[in-house]
């Protein structure tokens, strides 16, 4: 046990530097921030002057090793479109980014779980052929086009729900937080609607999928030829070996939602990383960038190894077999 956390440390260090390596060199081809901080109608002197305050100058290796150095310690240097440092940039950013993703998720598991399980066992039946039907939707539909269409319905023609923004936030230290008030929670319903839809319906069909397979498995046949019940076959023994291989999925589709809630931000204006980032882009604002792809590529280095470690607690024969179930 010990020695496979070790093992997969040491991936996820040379997994981070490979990320801020690859990251920051393909921004060097964005564009040159000093245009952007400056203007068109800059001197030569004075674009000579940013760029040597801004360090930019210097050798590319002497750049990402400052960076790597300063990320290692959580400081990724200044913003170049605002002037303020990016630790604390996506300090700010970042509770709106992770409280919208973690209720998607809620949304996606307490909904799709449970759909995929009795797509399984009632399959065939008009219900269970209607959620497999509403799956290919929500699997097709790109997630702009939903949250448009969501913000038609419930917010233009219901009234219901507004269209953008987080709504009133507390703050509890440095954290802020939307989900101590009722508005908070008003704001948060569609861009969280939004964004689980399309992982719901992947866990529904994946549930669904690895329940039937293991239905058919050998050890399935001798529960019932043990006279065990129909409730302590499924969700005693097939349930608990499907949450498995979805243990995995849903634990990307996690670290999927928080790095690609991009768009629902964008639709629904939700104050969070994603806008950060698009508007980082926009202004060729190299260290949000390279801090973003950075803080997600730890984000998904963290979720596999709590996943990893999550098999043992679940799959008794990796326990004996003392080997981590490897992606």
């Amino acid at each position: 046990m010990l020695a496979f956390i070790l093992r997969r440390l040491a991936q996820a260090v040379l997994v981070m530097v490979a990320v801020a390596f690859i990251s920051f060199m393909l921004f060097q081809f964005v564009g040159d921030p000093v245009v952007f901080l400056l203007g068109q109608d800059a001197t030569p002197e004075q674009i000579t002057e940013m760029r040597a305050a801004l360090g930019l100058d210097q050798p590319f290796i002497v750049q990402f090793w400052h960076f790597l150095v300063n990320a290692a310690q959580g400081e990724f240097g200044l913003s170049l479109r605002q002037g303020a440092k990016v630790s604390r940039l996506i300090a700010e950013r970042f509770p709106a980014t992770l409280e919208l993703a973690l209720v998607a998720a809620a949304i996606a598991l307490l909904v799709g779980v449970p759909m995929g399980v009795y797509a399984a066992l009632r399959r065939g039946t008009f219900l269970s052929q209607t959620f497999m039907t509403l799956s290919l939707l929500g699997v097709s539909l790109p997630t702009f086009l939903i949250g448009i269409l969501l913000i038609l319905v419930f917010s233009v023609t219901l009234g219901w729900f507004p269209s953008y923004g987080r709504g009133p936030t507390t703050q509890i230290g440095w954290w802020s937080t939307g989900l101590l008030s009722l508005k908070g929670w008003h704001h948060l319903v569609l861009p969280a609607v939004t964004l689980a839809i399309f992982q719901l319906t992947l866990i529904m069909r994946l549930v669904r999928a690895e329940m039937l397979e293991v239905l058919r498995t050998d050890y399935i046949k001798f529960a019932r030829a043990r006279g065990l019940s129909d409730r302590a076959i499924h969700f005693g023994h097939a349930l608990k070996n499907t949450l498995v291989p979805v243990m995995t999925i849903t634990g990307l589709q996690i670290g999927g939602l928080i790095a690609f809630a991009i768009i629902t931000e964008t639709v629904f204006q939700w104050p969070g990383m994603g806008l950060l980032f698009i508007q980082a882009v926009t202004f060729a604002d190299i260290p949000v960038m390279a801090a973003y792809l950075c803080l997600i590529a730890l984000i998904f280095v963290v979720i596999n190894l709590v996943v990893d470690l999550l098999y043992f607690a679940v799959d008794p024969r990796l326990r004996v077999s003392g080997k981590g179930g490897g992606h």
